[in-house]
């Protein structure tokens, strides 16, 4: 086998990728604004025409930069793939050559997900490096910055059972960390300085995330046999998509997704991205380069850096490492957004982290490639509120043109031998930008002819009614995130920063109509006034308007209707979205679906002590008490709280119930070992009547019930 080198990689070969990539965005973006700009030219051109130009050529760029893309993404699976790629780093038929591999940590910071999900993940990761035989290198850990305190006693009792049930002690290690500073990236931080130079690696998952074991060895030989390889990125398929909108989602993102990530590798080369999940990390070069600097100022722009993973890609390839991405690496999953609220939340997060950005494009030492996609980055955001500029500068146009009451008499065009008309060029430049928009969807369908994989997906017939009905959705949506991007862009350049909120996942449950209303009520409200503007000005400009205003006005239904699991369980029994992880399901998933089943089916809680279930479990139970405290023991314990103020909150917690107390109060008693065990002691001599009405149920579940952990008891 012929092996490419990435450590070896032809300079001169990825610059001229490069410039055939921007040769054709150029190309096709100056055609597209000559022929805007001959419109406005032959109609009589003005300051308000010129700043619509500008706005148009930036949008026309964006989108021909994606397909410039796709079509290279495609040229190269049609040669039978690109051989510039970093999994032909390694000989995959060569048995013989395995190497033995060096220590690893597989990490997975957690932020109040859900406990079972979390840790079923983690156990079924477990089992399949068990099988691969290649489990000795690997170390796992759970680093949790869970606010909540019930579910940080819950996370407590799954590790320690999951522990047991794998036989993986000193193998699997839990740390919750006493002060959340900077969020996840000082999380990450945390367990650099702490356990980092003890590993050569760090495989850095979600708490979504789902690799094989077999896709994890890859990825550190790959880097076993590039030592000059600083981060390899795979790209993630999205799975278990339950809803009508995270399985639209899945579906485009597994059939658009190849010939992108083709294209993208294309010119990225060895100047990749990180994605901060799903990824492996050289640790060395990692903690000597990629520390976070605090930005100038104060948040939303300033402080401490949200979008870590583009910064950290950055440092280190200013250090001089490479960063590759791994787009045909298979069985590396993640989860998406169940609803379109919850995929707006995440992107609000998102987009004051690509924001800030703004300051290091033109930082000291970058390079090139990692200023483009921290540019990329924030274009991604930026996008929308250009896109609204110009819708309204348009409608401004129309209505200063329709308000003068004078007829368009068209000026010859500055291109000699062209003789349309003023409506016909301008479908023609409509019709250019729905080819480029669309073409990189039309190339991904001949790439799944020619491969004959179109039975993964369900046939030909249900793939092209999933494909009209993703794009008629997408055309429904995309108004309304570009009336949400609008909003947090110009929220955050006046100064207000964002909350981190969880994200819901998979099956959970989706907004309801108040929820619904209340996040959209705007756009709605804003679809209807500038759908009667519209109409007033001109009935012509009102249809030409009508995609945007129909996703504006039906943003509330729209919502609605791709939240609901119920209708993504009739798509998929029709058989429409389907993806090959559910027409052919890898080992992985198989296993996942089946412990989160058994999951679902144990015993669960009363729901009157469901919210506070973990304090039921530290507090009742000896030995998930004795394992908290041992844990806590291991902490730094110096700065201990006034006992006076402790002691008053033992005595409430028992005669009121958890009701009585705050969230920072349950946490200050849980972090504090004497509290702990104090009120294990208590809760179990004193008499009933001393104790609330909560206490009193809650010992009656237990003395019927042994609390299961959230994991379950099976392997």
């Amino acid at each position: 086998m012929n092996l490419f080198d990435p450590d070896k990689l032809d300079l001169a070969r990825s610059t001229r990728r490069r410039i055939f990539i921007g040769t054709v965005v150029l190309v096709l973006t100056g055609l597209a604004v000559a022929m805007m700009a001959d419109l406005f030219w032959r109609s009589g051109f003005d300051r308000l025409k010129g700043a619509i130009l500008v706005v148009f050529a930036i949008l026309f760029a964006n989108i021909a930069f994606g397909f410039a893309q796709a079509l290279f993404g495609f040229y190269l699976r049609l040669k039978g793939g690109d051989f510039c790629r970093i999994t032909r780093s390694v000989d995959w038929t060569d048995d013989e050559g395995d190497p033995d591999l060096a220590p690893t940590a597989i990490v997975m910071p957690i932020c109040g997900e859900e406990v079972s999900r979390v840790f079923e993940g983690l156990r079924v990761i477990y089992r399949s490096l068990e099988r691969s035989g290649r489990l000795e290198p690997f170390d796992l850990f759970i680093l949790s910055d869970s606010p909540d305190p019930n579910r940080w006693i819950e996370e407590e009792a799954a590790w320690v059972a999951l522990t047991q049930q794998l036989g993986a002690r000193g193998r699997l290690f839990y740390r919750k960390r006493k002060v959340n500073i900077n969020k996840k990236s000082g999380n990450l931080a945390d367990f650099c300085r702490r356990w980092g130079r003890r590993y050569r690696y760090m495989v850095v998952l979600d708490a979504d995330s789902i690799m094989s074991g077999e896709s994890v060895v890859k990825l550190v030989r790959m880097m076993e046999a590039s030592p000059g390889v600083g981060i390899i990125q795979t790209a993630p398929r999205l799975v278990r998509g339950q809803s009508l909108f995270s399985r639209m989602q899945q579906f485009a993102s597994r059939l658009y997704g190849p010939v992108f990530q083709a294209g993208l590798n294309y010119w990225q080369q060895g100047e990749g991205n990180y994605w901060g999940h799903n990824a492996v990390i050289r640790l060395a070069p990692f903690i000597e380069h990629c520390a976070l600097p605090d930005l100038p100022g104060s948040e939303p722009f300033g402080g401490k850096i949200l979008s870590h993973d583009y910064v950290e890609a950055a440092l280190m390839r200013r250090a001089g490492w490479s960063v590759w991405l791994a787009y045909d690496i298979d069985e590396s999953f993640e989860e998406g957004p169940s609803n379109l609220i919850d995929f707006a939340k995440r992107d609000r997060r998102w987009s004051q982290g690509n924001l800030q950005h703004s300051w290091l494009l033109a930082a000291r030492g970058l390079k090139a490639v990692s200023r483009l996609h921290l540019f990329l980055g924030i274009m991604a955001y930026v996008s929308s509120p250009l896109w609204l500029l110009f819708l309204l500068l348009t409608t401004l146009l129309v209505y200063r043109f329709e308000s003068t009451g004078l007829t368009l008499i068209a000026g010859d065009s500055f291109w000699d031998g062209i003789d349309v008309s003023i409506g016909e060029q301008g479908f023609l430049l409509l019709l250019a930008t729905l080819v480029v928009l669309f073409a990189p969807k039309v190339l991904s369908l001949l790439d799944l002819a020619r491969r004959r994989e179109a039975a993964a997906f369900g046939g030909w017939r249900r793939i092209l009614a999933g494909v009209a009905i993703e794009n008629v959705a997408s055309v429904l949506i995309a108004p309304i995130l570009m009336a949400f991007h609008s909003r947090f862009v110009v929220s955050i350049i006046s100064g207000r920063g964002v909350a981190w909120v969880t994200q819901r996942r998979g099956g959970e449950s989706g907004p309801d109509w108040r929820e619904a209303f209340l996040t959209h009520a705007g756009q709605t409200l804003t679809g209807l006034t500038w759908a009667v503007a519209g109409y007033l000005i001109h009935p012509a400009f009102f249809y030409w308007m009508i995609p945007v205003l129909i996703g504006l006005i039906g943003s509330i239904p729209v919502s609605l209707v791709t939240a609901s699991v119920r209708l993504g369980g009739a798509a998929r029994r029709a058989g429409l979205f389907l993806v090959p992880e559910e027409t052919d399901p890898p080992d992985i998933l198989i296993r996942l679906e089946h412990h989160l089943e058994a999951c679902r089916e144990s015993p669960r809680p009363l729901s009157e002590l469901a919210d506070d279930y973990g304090i039921v479990q530290v507090v009742l139970d000896p030995y998930v008490n004795a394992v908290h405290v041992s844990l806590l023991r291991d902490k730094d314990q110096s700065r201990r709280p006034e006992t006076s103020h402790l002691d008053e909150l033992r005595e409430r917690l028992l005669r009121a119930g958890p009701e009585s107390l705050t969230v920072r109060e349950k946490t200050s008693l849980l972090m504090d070992p004497d509290s702990v065990i104090w009120l294990h002691t208590h809760i179990w001599s004193r008499p009933a009547a001393a104790l609330a009405a909560w206490w009193q149920l809650a010992m009656r579940q237990y003395n019927m019930l042994t609390p299961v952990p959230p994991t379950g008891l099976y392997r």
